[in-house]
């Protein structure tokens, strides 16, 4: 597999402590303003509210590549936001859709986050124009 040119979604999903939600607003903007400066291959980079619950969020998330995630789980910002996510909610969970690096898989894992991993099943395509 050839996980230099191979895209995937990232699916964050979080709950925030109540009455931290806008403490939380503020740490998010802080890191998403971060990433977009720093790193070309984090193609999309959305942190959206669920509708049914105020405290319950989510960042969505396309990597160019598996190199591109473990620059941004080492990227100083994003270690910050970790640090001061864990102040200021109760659940962080991730979803990869897609195949990735065994790297990426540790690189989670390491960070003691719960991950599910729904790997491709070979149907599907991607765009490899715009990812070489």
């Amino acid at each position: 597999m050839d996980y230099q040119h191979n895209p995937f979604v990232l699916i964050a999903r979080i709950t925030v402590t109540e009455g931290k939600v806008s403490e939380y607003m503020v740490i998010a903007k802080d890191a998403d303003n971060a990433v977009n400066k720093s790193e070309p291959g984090m193609l999309l980079h959305n942190f959206d509210a669920d509708p049914n619950d105020k405290h319950k969020f989510v960042w969505t998330e396309v990597y160019r590549n598996s190199a591109d995630f473990l620059f941004h789980a080492d990227n100083p910002p994003v270690q910050d936001y970790v640090n001061k996510h864990a102040e200021l909610a109760d659940h962080f969970s991730i979803e990869i859709y897609g195949n990735v690096s065994c790297a990426v898989i540790d690189k989670i894992e390491k960070l003691g986050i719960p991950l599910v991993h729904f790997k491709n099943t070979g149907v599907g395509y991607v765009r490899s124009e715009y990812f070489s």
